[in-house]
């Protein structure tokens, strides 16, 4: 089974633009799971992962060569490739276009959960744009803290 999301032929900064007050100004999008989590290579060759659903951004390995080590270690391949959630939506008949990956109902920065209940096929631009802006106008929230509305910006 593929857990990626091709790449290629797609505006990587436009997707990626509610995104900046997270990523660095430069930074090539090098590998994307099919939750949309995108494997960033920073200027200095180090590997960075945006989990998306959390809204936050994290160093996972010191260059490429060290990440393909590493995806074999402990359970980093179903975590950062987000196996069983995965699965689970082929299984359940989720198929996607391919312009999609498996977006939220309800985003875990939200209180949703990273089950296949919880999950549907998303278009691309509408899954990091919606993402981006929830995590930029939650960011410094308490941890806890209810949320009973989000306003979404048009670009």
């Amino acid at each position: 089974m593929d857990y990626l999301i091709d790449t290629d032929d797609k505006d990587w900064a436009e997707l990626l633009s509610a995104w900046q007050f997270l990523l660095p100004r430069s930074f090539n999008v090098w590998l994307v799971n099919r939750v949309g989590d995108v494997f960033a290579v920073f200027e200095d060759g180090s590997v960075h992962m945006l989990d998306v659903g959390r809204g936050a951004i994290e160093r996972v390995a010191d260059d490429c060569d060290q990440f393909v080590t590493r995806i074999d270690e402990d359970d980093h391949g179903n975590t950062w490739m987000m196996v069983s959630l995965v699965n689970a939506c082929v299984k359940a008949g989720m198929k996607l276009g391919p312009n999609q990956c498996y977006g939220f109902k309800i985003p875990p920065m939200l209180g949703g959960s990273y089950e296949v209940e919880n999950m549907e096929p998303t278009d691309l631009s509408v899954h990091y744009q919606l993402l981006g802006e929830i995590c930029e106008q939650t960011r410094d929230l308490p941890r806890g803290t209810k949320v009973k509305r989000i306003e979404i910006e048009e670009p």
